[in-house]
């Protein structure tokens, strides 16, 4: 099929795109009039909300639609020809192939029964029929172009032996094992940390370079799109709504959505107090609910009634642009450098007592080595190692650290899931470190509430909203009889800015940020003091991220809540937290005022988070630290300093201090501690990781 393609032509081609899918009530249509091209070694990202289409764009370019997805008009030319009118075994030549798909979740791509090797060397074996042997070598070669240490093991290990961002270089080096022409990425590294995330980037970059590779990645994330994409195709509820070169549409926006966007999401310079997030009105359309005309038009600030929503709109170019369209009839009439109109600012929340302290707080877990069946040696998992800490009334402590460092384990202990191993925890002058939650009084369980990173998992699907808000205040003792328990439930949803007809719906009809609205509700139905929020908006669009993170923030200087953020998004951490908490393999790294974090002088390990954040903003110029290799075992850490294995600063040390000592905490100002043997010297020495370009 390459014979009679002009490499100079587009590679992929799709035109007037639509996809329906069918139940027996209706047709869904999923996409409607998408077109997009992809030029040989271009990378282009698709970017928008959940069920905006993306992913049925990706499956429908693989004709992997199933049994009730049908592309309903269009056509999707790869290589010149119409994969739409291909047979079967047309498609089965080229999938895996020519074009090749890697997915959100690893292992949904990994057969756990079968060794790693024999996985990739099958791809060869069966699209070119090469021998095994070449195949394994072949194999070797890409396991170690992906960048994964000792080839070897690696190749013999199976997919449970392997941490989430080695399967997902495993995932990645199966689908270059054919050098395909065309790499689709569905949110390749959503599931993964910011410091692996940024590993993979790199690495889909260089690869894409080395090989020729044109590229779709899908992303709910600009920043990313921003390091690793040539153009971009904005997306809302089944269309493409504005494309063109990133530089050109993160700079020079043509669609109202694209600016909204934008304007939802924590780039540096936002306040949570001065310049706080502008979070897009209403909610997005249901597919059989969408608006006439401009599909985004009920939730525009340029609507005009009469114009934007009498016809369907077609893509049109943006003059002075090569290759920059926009589904917007007014976007030649907006002035787009006019700064939005002033939201409303705030007084900073006042700092009050001292209400959490921690003090050499200890977490150790007992492993058997063969848990099943019991016997063996038993080993100690360090799950949290001597945290010591204070979180005043009124403050946003943000807990930070990738994967493992401890955060949930530490917040468990607090919430009396997990009782500590040694040190205190001190809750308004009360001991609770050795006290389980079925123990602690209702006053106590009341005043310290979590609200957890999945809203879907957290509600009872057969209760109402209201009566499982309601279950919460009565369990709390709070109000004396049902009717005053209702009143109280109504005003808890007018607290978290739902409509008070939200009572009687089940949680299968509320969105993911109504559900998470629900979970603070319902966390704050005892009059909870301290709210522990783990990830509680990392599973939410970047639009309803900001309502969210702006309603804890409202609630937090109405009711003087102490909120303890976990997270990894540095971005919505710099945004949203007074102090901030470094955590590496169950230890405190670095604790200090958000301003003094996020400046020199760094941990070697804050300085590799700062550099790892992906920032929606060309003005930023970032210093660029990939951390080699993945977090040690807590059953098996390194001597000396935790992070001594993948520090790049460990050989301005003199001697082996690193990996015989632990370093002791140096107070560097009031409140700004790092746990480092850095000297005073080189710590003074540290540039700024991320700085901004003036305008």
């Amino acid at each position: 099929m390459t014979d009679t393609w002009d490499p100079s032509k587009p590679i992929l081609e799709i035109n007037h795109l639509s996809i329906s899918f069918f139940t027996r009530l209706r047709e869904i249509p999923a996409v409607m009039d998408f077109s997009c091209t992809v030029m040989p070694g271009e990378s282009m990202g698709l970017v928008g909300e959940s069920g905006c289409g993306k992913s049925t764009v990706a499956l429908g370019v693989m004709q992997d639609l199933g049994k009730n997805g049908r592309i309903v008009a269009g056509e999707i030319l790869f290589k010149g020809r119409d994969l739409c009118k291909m047979t079967t075994s047309e498609l089965r030549a080229i999938r895996g192939k020519e074009i090749a798909m890697i997915y959100q979740e690893p292992m949904a791509s990994l057969n756990p029964a079968m060794k790693v090797g024999e996985q990739l060397a099958e791809v060869p074996m069966i699209h070119e029929g090469m021998s095994k042997d070449k195949a394994m070598d072949l194999a070797r070669q890409i396991v170690a172009d992906v960048r994964l240490p000792d080839p070897d093991r690696i190749l013999k290990a199976y997919p449970h032996q392997l941490s989430g961002g080695q399967q997902q270089r495993i995932v990645i080096a199966m689908a270059l094992m054919s050098k395909p022409a065309l790499l689709i990425l569905d949110e390749p590294t959503t599931a993964l940390d910011v410091t692996v995330e940024a590993g993979i980037v790199e690495l889909v970059k260089d690869l894409g370079e080395k090989y020729g590779t044109s590229m779709l990645f899908i992303s709910h994330n600009l920043g990313l799109i921003l390091e690793t994409c040539d153009r971009l195709c904005v997306m809302y509820s089944g269309e493409a709504v504005e494309t063109g070169g990133v530089a050109e549409v993160f700079d020079k926006m043509r669609h109202p959505y694209t600016q909204a966007l934008f304007r939802s999401i924590p780039l540096p310079g936002a306040d949570k107090n001065a310049r706080p997030l502008i979070a897009i009105p209403g909610n997005f359309p249901l597919p059989h609910e969408r608006p006439a005309g401009c599909n985004f038009g009920p939730r525009c600030d340029y609507f005009v009634k009469g114009r934007c929503d009498a016809m369907d709109i077609p893509m049109a170019p943006v003059e002075g642009s090569e290759r920059h369209d926009s589904r917007c009839l007014r976007f030649a009439e907006i002035d787009w450098a006019a700064p939005p109109a002033a939201a409303k600012k705030f007084e900073k929340t006042p700092v009050g007592e001292v209400v959490l302290r921690m003090e050499d707080l200890q977490k150790y877990y007992e492993v058997s080595a063969n848990a099943l069946f019991g016997g063996g040696e038993t080993k100690v998992v360090k799950a949290n190692e001597t945290l010591s800490f204070e979180a005043r009334e009124g403050e946003t402590l943000a807990i930070v650290g990738e994967s493992g460092c401890g955060k949930s384990t530490f917040a468990k202990v607090l919430m009396g899931l997990e009782t500590a191993t040694s040190g205190q925890i001190v809750l308004f002058d009360e001991n609770i470190q050795n006290t389980p939650i079925e123990q602690r009084n209702t006053d106590t369980v009341s005043s310290v509430q979590m609200v957890f990173q999945n809203p879907f998992d957290t509600l009872n699907p057969s209760m109402t909203v209201g009566r499982q808000i309601i279950r919460a205040l009565e369990i709390f003792g709070e109000g004396y009889n049902d009717a005053a328990r209702r009143t109280r439930m109504l005003e808890l949803l007018d607290l978290v800015k739902l409509p008070r007809a939200f009572a009687d719906r089940m949680p299968r009809q509320l969105s993911g940020g109504q559900k998470q609205r629900v979970g603070i509700a319902r966390a704050f139905a005892g009059g909870a003091k301290i709210v522990v929020a783990d990830e509680p908006v990392s599973a939410l669009d970047v639009s309803v991220q900001a309502a969210v993170t702006d309603l804890l923030m409202e609630i937090q200087r109405k009711n003087k809540t102490t909120l303890l953020f976990i997270s990894h998004d540095l971005s919505v951490v710099r945004y949203l937290s007074d102090r901030v908490m470094v955590m590496y393999l169950g230890h405190v790294v670095e604790i200090g005022t958000t301003d003094e974090v996020f400046a020199p002088p760094y941990h070697p390990y804050t300085e590799a988070l700062l550099s790892a954040v992906p920032i929606a903003d060309t003005r930023v110029k970032k210093k660029h630290i990939v951390l080699e290799g993945d977090i040690p075992s807590a059953m098996n850490p390194p001597p000396g300093c935790p992070f001594q294995t993948r520090c790049r600063w460990k050989s301005h040390v003199p001697g082996n201090k690193c990996e015989t000592e632990m370093p002791p905490m140096v107070t560097l100002s009031a409140g700004h501690q790092i746990k480092c043997h850095l000297s005073q010297e080189e710590l003074d020495s540290m540039e700024p990781v991320i700085q901004i370009a003036a305008e």
